[in-house]
């Protein structure tokens, strides 16, 4: 069974970083880690291969930078490593990242799709159900707990009031939620051999893609202007001598809440 596992590069968290005062993007550094929440999707990836005899392939969309967020992911057993690398991506939206994911993943052959549920550095939470679309596949979201009878798939789906079993047959695509597996730690072999491991990177026009649907042209929007959010103002400090649920009363009817 041939899986492939959504992963991504991102600054480090712990880093400061800036903007780029002409395009508004985020200036990103050669040093990238790998997103923390992608861990999950890495672990159930390679039990799921070490109980079929399958592979594992990570596919990310960054700016390769010295690759060291890929690398600490191939550490932790992964085969081999797509990375989408392109100045022409630079600008994507949600649409346009899912396009170029599902483009190489597609490539792949992958009879299996993993996710997490949203990256750190984004927050969109749209990508997982926007490649599954693209290829066609049957989207298992929010998994908490997966489980692989042949080629069917069932997952516990997490939920507000608990959570929904659902199942479907391969090849198919799963999004898993933090806490569904438990990340293993890189071995310092596995940091050794992480370094030999193969790491393609493709283009967007390797992967059949033309420019004016990647990037800033193909998502279809500008970031015009960025500015600091503004400082919040002080409180209002009410001095209670038996009497300030009025002050508050008062306040409220201001705001038009009663």
């Amino acid at each position: 069974m041939k899986i492939a596992v959504c992963v991504k590069q991102i600054p480090d968290p712990a880093t400061p970083y800036a903007l780029d005062p002409i395009t508004h993007f985020v200036v990103r550094p050669a040093e990238q880690v790998l997103d923390d929440t992608d861990r999950y999707g890495i672990e159930l990836g390679l039990q799921l291969a070490e109980a079929s005899g399958g592979t594992v392939t990570l596919v990310s969309m960054s700016p390769v930078g010295n690759l060291q967020g890929i690398r600490q992911a191939l550490a932790m057993g992964a085969d081999k490593a797509v990375v989408v690398n392109d100045p022409a991506l630079r600008g994507s939206g949600a649409l346009v990242t899912a396009r170029v994911l599902a483009a190489a993943i597609a490539r792949e052959e992958a009879d299996l799709v993993i996710t997490g549920t949203e990256s750190t550095d984004g927050y969109a939470g749209v990508v997982p159900q926007m490649i599954a679309e693209l290829l066609d596949l049957p989207a298992l979201t929010f998994a908490r707990k997966v489980t692989l009878e042949g080629t069917t798939l069932k997952v516990e789906r997490q939920t507000a009031g608990g959570y929904d079993e659902v199942e479907a047959t391969l090849p198919a695509l799963i999004s898993v939620t933090s806490g569904a597996v438990e990340p293993r730690y890189p071995t310092f072999k596995g940091i050794m051999q992480a370094k030999q491991k193969p790491v393609d990177q493709p283009t967007a026009a390797d992967l059949g893609l033309e420019p004016a649907t990647v990037g800033a042209a193909g998502s279809g929007q500008v970031i015009s202007e960025v500015r600091p959010a503004p400082e919040r103002s002080g409180g209002v400090k009410i001095k209670d001598e038996g009497e300030a649920h009025l002050e508050i009363v008062k306040l409220l009817e201001r705001a038009k809440v009663i």
